[in-house]
């Protein structure tokens, strides 16, 4: 048979413009850090230092939040909905406009591959833009009664594994509803949302609408601690958002949540086989597994348990890890040198414990950090990798005979954020939908994302719900 070789396809840096440093942006404008701090970005596929960035203190932070309340008291929260709306839509149209920036900046900071930050993440950071900017001229049509009000001030933490996606997740219904915000991004990404401080200025926002702290856990901590903020929306892992739910406790800060998970992916004897291959492969591959909904577990009906499982290995032995920014490329780098010893770390308890590891024979590039996709099978529901979120590209197996045996096991955790289900019976993926622990559940797909369904967990994977008509609820006192 005929073997194609790829020739490289690199997508160029040089639409990417970076200052050599960054400060923080508050009341409009570039700033320095008061304490005079700062620390390093880097490419985690090289290694390679992009920017040094300014790291927030607590007087920083209180600037902000000093800039966020005029600026939401004076001008935006008075704001008729549908001028705001005008502001959302030109950020939405900028984004789009130098959406190619945008998407080679993301894989340079995040190590996630140009194909999915290009097709992606950039697309649909600007969709959300253009959705909510549609409904804040509608908020009193919304079904939350007559006139509602924006809460205030909201600060808002951001992870690594999507930046500009998440940023827009929070920013867009915020703004709608008249708050304002101070986003703080994850340390190891903070590039995207200071390029996204430099179109809000150059869609001419007002000052103090939005302002961008970059920093490390204790700017979060800062943050967080203020009590006059009205809300504080965090993504991120489950430990941090149980902390910040105990610093809130009692407080009149309202909070939401979206933490790990530990996804089940189901597919019964009847799915449609080479559709299931490929969500499989798009469940826990896609941005090499960075994803809080990905579907780690894959529980398969043990009549083709067999043929599932040659059908993946083959299809991930076409899976090309490397280069970022090469269109080719399906697995990119890890984000951080800490996340990868994790994966590691979690891998190896695997084969401790019993289970069997496989990954399709790779390159493994010198510098950067890299994982290649792994399958572990032969899991029992009580391993670690059956129960922890291991955030990498890595895939438990576990089996099951009937629809009932199928709920309790992918009901056996302590996460509730996603699940899927393929089979072609319609009834049984009711069936399943009302009966799965899940705040979404993909039927006959899986990570399927749209600005105007809401997305959000139950249990240890948080509470609250971003995106839709039920995002806007999140930032009104109704």
């Amino acid at each position: 048979m005929a073997r194609f070789e790829y020739a490289p396809a690199p997508e160029s840096r040089a639409v990417v413009s970076l200052r050599s440093s960054y400060g923080l942006y508050v009341d409009g404008e570039f700033v320095e850090p008061l304490e005079g701090k700062s620390f390093k970005t880097i490419n985690p596929a090289s290694e390679e230092v992009l920017a040094e960035v300014a790291l927030a203190g607590a007087g920083d932070v209180e600037r902000a939040v000093a800039a966020a309340r005029r600026a939401q008291r004076e001008v935006w929260g008075p704001m008729p909905g549908a001028e705001r709306a005008k502001y959302l839509f030109r950020v939405a149209r900028i984004i789009q406009e130098r959406a190619r920036e945008l998407a080679v900046l993301e894989s340079l900071d995040n190590g996630k591959p140009i194909r999915e930050s290009r097709d992606v993440d950039v697309p649909l950071a600007a969709a959300h833009f253009f959705y909510y900017a549609g409904w804040a001229d509608k908020l009193d049509y919304a079904g939350f009664g007559p006139s509602p009000r924006p809460l205030g001030i909201a600060g808002q933490i951001i992870p690594w594994n999507f930046p500009l996606l998440m940023a827009a997740w929070k920013l867009a219904p915020a703004l709608a509803t008249g708050n304002t915000c101070i986003l703080k991004p994850a340390e190891t990404t903070p590039l995207s949302a200071l390029v996204l401080a430099e179109i809000f200025q150059q869609a001419e926002l007002p000052p103090g609408v939005i302002n961008v702290l970059t920093g490390d856990g204790s700017t979060g901590a800062a943050l967080v601690a203020r009590r006059d903020l009205d809300k504080v929306a965090f993504t991120g892992s489950t430990e941090v958002g149980k902390a910040i739910q105990r610093e809130l406790a009692g407080t009149r800060t309202r909070v939401s949540l979206e933490l790990g998970g530990k996804a089940a992916n189901i597919v019964f004897e009847d799915a449609p086989f080479s559709q299931a291959i490929e969500g499989i492969v798009n469940g826990i591959f896609f941005n090499q597994g960075h994803v809080c909904c990905a579907g780690s577990r894959l529980l398969v009906q043990e009549s083709v348990a067999e043929a599932v499982l040659e059908a993946l290995k083959r299809r991930l032995g076409t899976l090309r890890l490397g280069d970022p920014l090469d269109k080719n490329t399906d697995i990119g780098a890890i984000n951080s040198e800490r996340q990868l010893d994790k994966i590691v770390e979690l891998a190896a308890s695997g084969e401790r414990e019993g289970a069997e590891r496989w990954s399709p024979s790779c390159s493994i590039p010198e510098r950067g950090y890299w994982f290649p996709p792994t399958i572990f099978t032969g899991v029992a529901p009580s391993q670690r990798i059956a129960r922890e979120e291991i955030f990498g590209p890595v895939l438990s197996v576990l089996t099951f005979r009937t629809p009932d045996e199928a709920v309790q096991k992918a009901n056996n955790t302590t996460y509730g954020l996603s699940a899927g289900v393929w089979t072609e019976k319609g009834s049984r993926i009711l069936w399943m939908a009302d009966r799965l622990r899940a705040g979404v559940v993909w039927a006959n797909t899986f990570n399927r994302f749209d600005p105007t369904s809401p997305f959000g967990g139950y249990g240890e994977s948080g509470f609250g719900r971003e995106g839709g008509r039920h995002g806007l609820e999140e930032y009104l006192d109704a």
